[in-house]
């Protein structure tokens, strides 16, 4: 089954071997049918951008795929078709497809996201257009060996340094080289990010835009209309800009109905009267959130990793924290209860251990997928 078969891969590395996902596809690229291939890159809103563009194409008659990570509660989320998460038996068909083209050794050494983008190729082999978001980074990533008819940027920041540099200038890098074709850029919040698009740009001889080039005044006015319809946060507005350039890119023309069911869950989502549930987890979501929530006071369901800034995650979202309820996450990466209460102490934010909801208060469940699962599993009020 492909539940035990990825269960046994580890889902993170130490150290990640950049040349086994190329070398593999490689061997069995002859047998794969591609589609055209837009590939997202980023440190924020890759997803939520994704959708949108994904959903519009569908809307508009063309069969259309969505690859996104990580899943919440279900690993079909990862692997959306047409309108709808792939089945079980889609799923378990492409995989045994994929086990019969992978010699045992590469099927064995391929890590899950390697194996899980190839396995999405796969369910996608009959489809037009495949929105491809990259997972860690862009040059490197399992999705970069694919070629690609166009590449989107979303905000680029820092995040993941360990792995993609510590530099603005550095993390752009390693994601940008990822370009091929035609690039289109969303809105920077650092100009390094357009001028090294430039540079990589000449050397590959690649065609760089701005996500502005493409809107005119009829665009931004069916964006005004799509916003209210869906209930957009601003940050959001940006990523449907993006989206809507790759359709001018196109010469795709839709309409304000094309977005219809477009907004992807755990994305500021409403799930309760009093709860906001958002799986951004680093500094830019934080300040992304501070903004679409303007000033108002809610209860932070809230732990991190480890590795992330969570000490200047926290100091962003201090104005609009009301107190800090930590929630309990059974992983090895969740930094300790000592040193988060450390954290909040020293940013003097009330604090306590997460146990109920209170329905006079208010809540933003914020921190990572792993936050909003736990959050979820808990209550049972995912739909």
């Amino acid at each position: 089954m492909l539940e035990v078969f990825l269960n046994a891969k580890p889902l993170y590395y130490d150290e990640i071997d950049y040349s086994r996902m190329p070398r593999v596809y490689n061997k069995i690229k002859h047998l794969l049918k591609l589609p055209k291939i837009i590939h997202i890159i980023g440190t924020n809103g890759k997803g939520t951008t994704g959708r949108f563009l994904a959903t519009a194409l569908y809307n508009l008659g063309f069969k259309t795929a969505h690859y996104t990570s990580p899943h919440i509660l279900n690993f079909n989320e990862r692997i959306w078709l047409n309108g709808s998460n792939a089945n079980d038996s889609l799923l378990q068909k492409s995989h045994l497809e994929l086990q019969d083209i992978l010699d045992d050794a590469d099927s064995d050494a391929l890590s899950y996201f390697e194996y899980t983008t190839l396995l999405a190729m796969l369910v996608y082999k009959d489809c037009e257009f495949v929105i491809l978001e990259a997972g860690l980074g862009g040059e490197y990533d399992a999705t970069a060996v694919f070629e690609k008819e166009l590449t989107l940027v979303t905000p680029i920041d820092i995040d993941h340094e360990a792995f993609l540099g510590t530099t603005i200038n550095e993390i752009a890098s390693t994601k940008l080289n990822a370009m091929q074709k035609s690039i289109i850029l969303g809105k920077q919040k650092f100009s390094e990010v357009f001028n090294r698009a430039k540079e990589i740009a000449l050397t590959k001889g690649s065609a760089v835009y701005s996500s502005d080039e493409f809107l005119d005044d009829e665009d931004r006015r069916k964006i005004k209309q799509i916003t209210k319809n869906l209930s957009l946060a601003d940050y959001l507005v940006d990523n449907l800009h993006l989206s809507i350039s790759a359709l001018k890119f196109l010469k795709i023309k839709y309409n304000v109905d094309s977005f219809k069911n477009s907004k992807l869950f755990g994305r500021l989502s409403k799930i309760n009267e009093n709860i906001l549930l958002d799986v951004g987890h680093n500094p830019l979501a934080a300040s992304s959130i501070v903004e679409a929530l303007r000033g108002k006071k809610y209860v932070l369901i809230y732990n991190s990793f480890k590795d992330k800034d969570y000490k200047k995650i926290l100091n962003i979202l201090k104005p609009i924290i009301k107190r800090v309820e930590i929630i309990s996450i059974n992983d090895a990466r969740i930094e300790s209860k000592e040193l988060m209460q450390k954290t909040l102490q020293d940013l003097e934010l009330e604090y306590t251990s997460f146990k109920n909801i209170d329905i006079n208060e208010k809540y933003l469940v914020f921190g990572s997928f792993s936050v909003a699962e736990e959050f979820l599993k808990v209550f049972k009020i995912y739909e």
